[in-house]
């Protein structure tokens, strides 16, 4: 049963369907005109008949009132032949009057009119008693009530009878319905459902006429534009009509001819502007996607495939959400919908991705709208890795912070120290005053190579020119020993130097060499326990001038060598870093975080790099590479020379 209704729904869904969208507008509107006045008419009707029943119950309850109480001395007295004559002359001189009925006060029919008429009997169902009503000799009474007969429905009227205020019984009366109002009630009836499928009737016949002379055309024209959109240029119509709609597959025809033509005219030049597009959005630096109004990604870069992990996967007409990253598709689902329906003409949002790399993505969601400007086209989401600025900036505050801390410190206790002699000068000793001086005096030290490491990094890469020339290696690290000596005897660590003898003279500049040893040196102080060692190195190296070359040059090869607690493999990949501290993780205090950012420069400006080797508990080695100073080398040798201590 379930499946003949299921098939039955099909095909009145697929009858419905054949019928154009005007034929579907007529029908409904048929429909709501014909319920309209169907509605309007059975209303009027049952009016009619609720003001014909209620002018029955008032006739019926003022004739049973008016009855009860002539009759009542009669019945008092028995007097049934008087009432049976009185009641007899008044049901024949009405037609409103069914019957009329005595009963006593338990329900036995004591005279009935008509009484000898079986069609007394078979309307109400009487014989010699009658089920008075329950309310029977309360106040309730007239009781009223109808009940439906062949003829119509006729009002049934309950009286209580009561003579010197003793209940003898009670009178029942039928009140018939009225004719006129029967006969009018069911003309009505009659010509609403007439009106009402006599519409239909018409309906229909329009329906089917429209679907013969108008649909089958229709449909032509549809399914030729499909073959159209689909790019079938070839497609005509052929059917033999006229009017408006022989106008239009006439022009149908002509449009589907110039498609054609212009087709073979244009697609080469399409396909090369297509293949120029898609070069240039392969190519550009950033992540871009196209996606249309459904979300479905149309056109996705290399670029975008690496950041969202999209490598191996077929996008083709895949939903954008379902393959971007959980934390990017929440981020993105209500405003791509909000773009789609044109209630947003773009955003913009920094997301991390945890996969497959980490990094953090600035995307910007734009639509695209037609050349009129008004209907949304397509979706271009464009995707930026700004993972490095976010790094720069996070760096840059860490750096704020860092020397607003360092800054702060050794004012105060300047400051401290000095207003402290000012207004307690007098009390104090001359040792306590000594000692405060030489405190503010080690805090101005501090705060001045603060300010110095960032005014030399700031110098450093700017795009101011050094001089170069030969420098005496040997000299540069004995001061740096000198300078540091008493640090490390104060620390308990051993500073010692091995140099080759007849170290040949390097080219550079003589103080940013010694700044590049002194913040080596420090850092190997700083982070090499009491009993350890820093040892400075120096000695020559050969390598080769090019790969696969057999023939050698020589420099000068620089190492700081400790046994500190060494540097994870993981901070090695960001010490040179600016701003980097390795301090943070080793719960130290000083430092900006500058110092080897300030050596790889002064190295790179030596046309060479520096580099590191460390095993955590066990010590680290920086070491350098540096030209061996030759008056007499030409300017295209020295590039050369220059170009493989980079290598």
């Amino acid at each position: 049963m379930l499946a003949m209704f299921d098939k039955l729904r099909d095909i009145i869904r697929h009858w419905w369907m054949e019928f154009t969208l005007q034929t579907k507008l007529m029908g409904a509107a048929t429909l709501v005109v014909s319920l309209i006045v169907s509605g309007c008419t059975f209303w009027a009707v049952n009016t009619i008949q609720a003001d014909a029943r209620i002018n029955d119950t008032r006739f019926g309850r003022d004739l049973g009132l008016l009855l009860a109480a002539n009759m009542a001395p009669q019945l008092a007295e028995n007097d049934l032949t008087s009432v049976a004559r009185f009641s007899n002359r008044f049901y024949h001189s009405t037609s409103s009057l069914r019957y009329i009925l005595y009963a006593d006060d338990s329900g036995n029919i004591r005279l009935g009119i008509p009484f000898s008429e079986s069609e007394v009997q078979n309307s109400l169902m009487i014989e010699r008693r009658i089920h008075l009503p329950e309310s029977n000799g309360n106040k309730d009474l007239p009781l009223v009530r109808q009940h439906q007969t062949p003829e119509g429905v006729v009002t049934d009227v309950f009286v209580s009878i009561e003579h010197d205020g003793k209940f003898l019984g009670t009178l029942a009366i039928g009140i018939n319905p009225n004719p006129t109002v029967v006969a009018s009630t069911g003309l009505t009836r009659d010509v609403t459902i007439a009106v009402f499928v006599s519409i239909w009737v018409m309906v229909l016949l329009g329906a089917v006429f429209n679907a013969l002379q108008i649909t089958k055309p229709i449909k032509e024209l549809l399914s030729g534009v499909q073959n159209i959109a689909s790019g079938n240029f070839k497609q005509r119509i052929d059917l033999p009509l006229g009017g408006e709609l022989g106008e239009l597959i006439e022009s149908f025809n002509e449009m589907a001819e110039k498609l054609e033509i212009f087709e073979e005219q244009n697609i080469d030049e399409l396909t090369a502007e297509k293949a120029k597009l898609e070069t240039l959005v392969t190519t550009i630096a950033d992540g871009a996607v196209l996606i249309d109004n459904n979300l479905h990604i149309v056109l996705a870069n290399p670029n975008a495939r690496r950041f969202f992990g999209w490598d191996h996967l077929d996008l083709d007409k895949t939903n954008v959400l379902h393959v971007l990253p959980g934390s990017v598709s929440a981020e993105l689902t209500r405003p791509l919908y909000q773009v789609a329906a044109g209630k947003l003409e773009g955003e913009e949002f920094r997301i991390t991705l945890n996969q497959p790399a980490h990094r953090t993505v600035r995307i910007l969601i734009t639509s695209v709208l037609d050349p009129i400007k008004e209907n949304v086209r397509a979706i271009a989401m464009t995707v930026q890795d700004i993972t490095r600025e976010v790094e720069l900036n996070e760096a840059k505050s860490q750096f704020i912070s860092n020397v607003s801390h360092e800054l702060r410190t050794p004012l105060f206790n300047i400051k401290s120290f000095i207003e402290t002699l000012h207004e307690y000068g007098d009390e104090l000793t001359k040792e306590e005053r000594s000692e405060f001086l030489d405190t503010a005096n080690r805090e101005t030290d501090r705060l001045t190579r603060l300010v110095n490491d960032v005014l030399d990094l700031s110098k450093l890469e700017s795009s101011h020119t050094y001089s170069f020339g030969a420098v005496e290696l040997a000299r540069s690290i004995e001061q740096t020993l000198r300078t540091y000596q008493l640090n490390a005897k104060d620390k308990g660590i051993e500073l010692c130097q091995d140099i080759e003898p007849e170290l040949p003279d390097i080219s550079g500049n003589y103080d940013l060499i010694l700044q590049v040893l002194a913040n080596l040196v420090g850092n190997a102080l700083k982070f090499t326990k009491a009993d350890g060692k820093v040892t400075i190195r120096a000695h020559r190296v050969s390598l080769p001038l090019d790969a696969g070359d057999e023939s050698n040059h020589t420099v000068v090869r620089v190492e700081i060598v400790d046994t500190g607690i060494g540097i994870d493999p993981e901070d090695q990949r960001a010490i040179f870093d600016r701003f980097f501290r390795v301090e943070n993780r080793v719960h130290t205090l000083e430092g900006t975080g500058l110092g080897l950012s300030i050596v790889q420069n002064i190295i790179e400006k030596h046309h060479t790099q520096v580099h590191i080797t460390s095993a955590v508990g066990v010590g680290t080695t920086f070491w350098f590479d540096l030209a061996i100073h030759q008056p007499q080398l030409q300017p295209a040798e020295n590039l050369q020379l220059a170009a493989n201590l980079n290598e």
